[in-house]
């Protein structure tokens, strides 16, 4: 039985690091630790683009314009929504969450989920940089091994009924 796994590894890879910038010393340190982590992984630091948009609603819109230019392999989404006292934490984050899953689903491109949903500010910077590590770093991980994964899912080859070989 075959069994397909993916590497990080982002050698000629182009990646578009997407970051919210509300929440600025979390998104920051977010957007930061996705950056390093893709250069750690062998993609040149020229071919990685840092796109700040206002807040996490922004993301999927510019993350759209992104992918539909056809020139990333990946893309890593870094933003910090973080719970008040009114319903708008939820409509954020849910709407948000699903409309970045949706476009990685529609243009078939991995895309690294670093959108942190809290209760409070010292749980979103507990996750960009401290006690729980970086999301953002975690996110770049993710995206790179989709990558990864997806160029070896395109290239296998697939016997068809009547037992020739298609690539």
């Amino acid at each position: 039985m075959p069994e397909f796994i993916g590497s990080p590894d982002g050698t000629g890879r182009r990646v578009a690091v997407i970051v919210s910038r509300f929440n600025e010393t979390v998104t920051q340190a977010l957007g930061e630790g996705a950056v390093a982590t893709l250069v750690e992984c062998g993609v040149r630091f020229d071919d990685i683009d840092v796109v700040v948009v206002p807040g996490a609603w922004e993301l999927p819109t510019a993350t759209r314009a992104l992918l539909g230019t056809g020139r990333y392999d990946a893309c890593v989404v870094v933003g910090a929504i973080v719970r008040g006292g009114t319903p708008h934490f939820e409509f954020v984050a849910g709407e948000t969450s699903r409309a970045i899953m949706q476009l990685g689903a529609d243009f078939e491109v991995p895309i690294g989920f670093g959108l942190l949903t809290t209760d409070t500010i010292a749980q979103a910077e507990a996750r960009a940089g401290g006690e729980h590590g970086n999301k953002g770093r975690d996110a770049a991980l993710a995206a790179l091994e989709m990558a990864d994964l997806l160029a070896r899912l395109d290239s296998v080859v697939v016997e068809d009924l009547d037992g020739e070989a298609e690539a």
